[in-house]
């Protein structure tokens, strides 16, 4: 197999399942084990717009005006979106404006759930939940990539 030979992740039939049901999932796991990759190429994300906030110009443009950034009917990809905190209040409300299931996938290093200010723009969000992993009552999924096996 050569390196640009791309493995579909059995992860995909997860986040498509959820998203039929929340308006944002977010995956995240340890830096460089293939969160970006997935999310451009996994088929099943291919009609999706795919922003990364690694890009300074796009990053620049979520913070200046991060209501309009995420209004679009296009469902998003928005990757590495730890940068730009402001992003997850603007996510907040635009979900709950029109609470479309599939709009939003988040994608970092970072677990937005232990970052103080993305963690209250969504726990504000949950209402009757407990914890963000309760996929019976939770607005939102975080799907967590636990990185490379050791074995």
């Amino acid at each position: 197999m050569d390196m640009e030979t791309y493995l579909t992740r059995e992860i995909a039939n997860h986040i498509v399942s959820a998203l039929e049901d929340m308006p944002v999932v977010a995956v995240t796991g340890m830096r460089q084990t293939g969160k970006s990759t997935f999310l451009q190429e996994q088929a099943e994300f291919k009609g999706r717009k795919y922003i990364t906030l690694d890009d300074f110009a796009q990053l620049a443009a979520a913070k200046e005006n991060p209501d309009r950034f995420v209004d679009t009917d296009e469902p998003l990809i928005i990757d590495e979106a730890q940068r730009c905190p402001e992003l997850f209040v603007a996510i907040k409300r635009a979900v709950d404006r029109d609470r479309v299931p599939g709009r939003f996938i988040l994608s970092g290093s970072a677990n937005f759930l232990l970052m103080k200010n993305i963690s209250e723009s969504l726990a504000g969000a949950e209402p009757c939940c407990d914890s963000p992993f309760n996929l019976a009552t939770s607005r939102y999924l975080l799907l967590e990539h636990p990185g490379p096996s050791r074995g």
